[in-house]
């Protein structure tokens, strides 16, 4: 590049472009534009600043802990364990309170299981046997109670029976109540203490009433209208989870108890308030060999000869997972540009497809691209210097033509010519207008021809 290309470049660095705006008298165009600009507004005002809270700078990183404790006694009066009464340190697991914890409500109990042989409970695929061979010494039984000790069990002249077992004897009971055991569980009370703390803000709360008053739990309960009261009957979450009690206490189930912070920190602390719903966890109409919840658990004793023995009990009941989740909310300048940003630009969108519709759909779409897109080019400018300069020769000429009594009244104080042939440094002023006419025809043929030479050999 020489020194000429580098003195372009460095001068156009200075330059200053602007855009060029062509006003489109299309009153459809128009009122689709128009239409654009009003739902990009709405959407940004109504949606993302009124209902999203867009000017707000928000935290999610919600720290939470949960404390719970159950309260309330049960009677019952059954075969295995005779009369019984029954207090959370029965029924509650685990009994120190957590997020997660779990309220018996049936029980299958296996009294006073010892360490011998018996037989296998039938029903069990690798316990069944036709001979002892079938059963291999010291071999654990797959999904069962114990472990074989090489002798096969027949009742009477069956062919078939079942392994012998070193287990826990008798095995366990396969009987199933008909009503769940602990019916009165219904009327327990759950108390949830719930602690929050949005870390970003340093805001925390609870969701305990602030109060001096000893008594108030004693007496409250949770309600639509208080929240500040977080007691709640046992039978009242099941049938707000959408469950029948007497049906989840026989098989067993899941519910969640979900307690939601949503907190405007552009408002008073006294607005945060906690939100609960409740929902069941598990699949309550799916009705498979593995529906409801249990698990087993066993208390061990000792005779008065010393040797061990248990009652070993499948429980049925309710699992309760309290969950918390939530948000914080506060103006912040940052956002609040970002998201008029946003809109901004939306703008320019919307113009984007209006100038789509305008130069590709429309029916004049040829008119409107060729008033919005103007090709210029150089060559095309170069003749448009040379026409303007034979527009110019020829003005010259014409006034030359005149009258000379005309010119003398146009130019009267007009110098008189030099009447050498180098007077003027041109030779046209000792011309006749005859021979400056053919010349400056000859001028004007001869710049086309240069013109169509050029543009054949591009």
């Amino acid at each position: 590049m020489g020194q000429a290309g580098w003195k372009g470049v460095f001068q156009s660095a200075f330059d200053y472009k602007t855009e060029k705006y062509v006003i489109a008298k299309n009153k459809k165009v128009g009122l689709l534009y128009r239409l654009l600009q009003l739902t990009i507004l709405l959407y940004l005002v109504v949606w993302v600043f009124v209902i999203k809270k867009g000017y707000q700078d928000t935290d999610t990183s919600l720290q939470s802990a949960v404390v719970t404790k159950v309260k309330g006694v049960a009677y019952t009066n059954t075969s295995e364990l005779g009369e019984h009464l029954w207090d959370v340190v029965d029924y509650v697991i685990p009994p120190q309170g957590d997020n997660v914890f779990f309220v018996i409500t049936n029980l299958i109990v296996t009294s006073n299981q010892r360490q011998s042989t018996c037989a296998e409970r039938e029903g069990i695929p690798d316990g069944m046997c036709s001979q002892d061979k079938n059963c291999h010494a010291g071999e654990p039984v797959i999904a069962g109670n114990g472990v074989k000790t090489g002798r096969c069990l027949r009742v009477g002249n069956s062919t078939r029976g079942t392994c012998e077992i070193f287990a826990w004897c008798p095995v366990e009971m396969q009987s199933r109540p008909k009503k769940p055991l602990l019916r009165d569980a219904e009327d327990f009370t759950i108390f949830i203490k719930n602690y929050i703390r949005f870390p970003k803000f340093n805001f925390s709360k609870a969701n305990v009433l602030e109060t001096k008053n000893k008594d108030f739990l004693k007496s409250c309960r949770f309600g639509p209208d208080n929240h500040y009261c977080p007691i709640f009957r046992l039978g009242s979450v099941v049938q707000w989870a959408g469950s029948s009690f007497q049906d989840i206490a026989l098989e067993g189930g899941v519910i969640g108890i979900h307690i939601e912070w949503n907190c405007d920190l552009d408002k008073a602390a006294s607005e945060c308030h906690p939100r609960y719903s409740f929902n069941r966890l598990d699949n309550k109409h799916a009705k498979s060999v593995s529906s409801g919840y249990n698990f087993r658990f066993a208390r061990y004793y000792r005779d008065s000869a010393g040797v061990e023995f248990r009652n070993l009990m499948k429980a049925y009941g309710i699992r309760i997972d309290v969950i918390v989740n939530g948000k914080a909310g506060k103006f912040s300048i940052i956002p609040t540009i970002i998201n008029v940003g946003s809109g901004v630009a939306l703008m320019g969108a919307g113009a984007f497809f209006c100038d789509l519709v305008l130069i590709y759909i429309i029916k004049k779409r040829e008119f409107y691209r060729d008033k919005k897109y103007e090709e210029v080019r150089a060559r095309e400018y170069a003749a448009q210097e040379a026409e303007a300069e034979d527009e110019a020769m020829e003005q010259r000429q014409t006034e030359e033509e005149q009258p000379e009594g005309e010119r003398q009244e146009e130019q009267p104080a007009a110098p008189p010519q030099s009447r050498g042939w180098k007077g003027n440094g041109a030779m046209c002023g000792k011309l006749p207008p005859s021979a400056r006419t053919g010349i400056l025809k000859n001028a004007k043929v001869n710049m086309q021809q240069l013109q169509t030479l050029q543009t054949v050999g591009t």
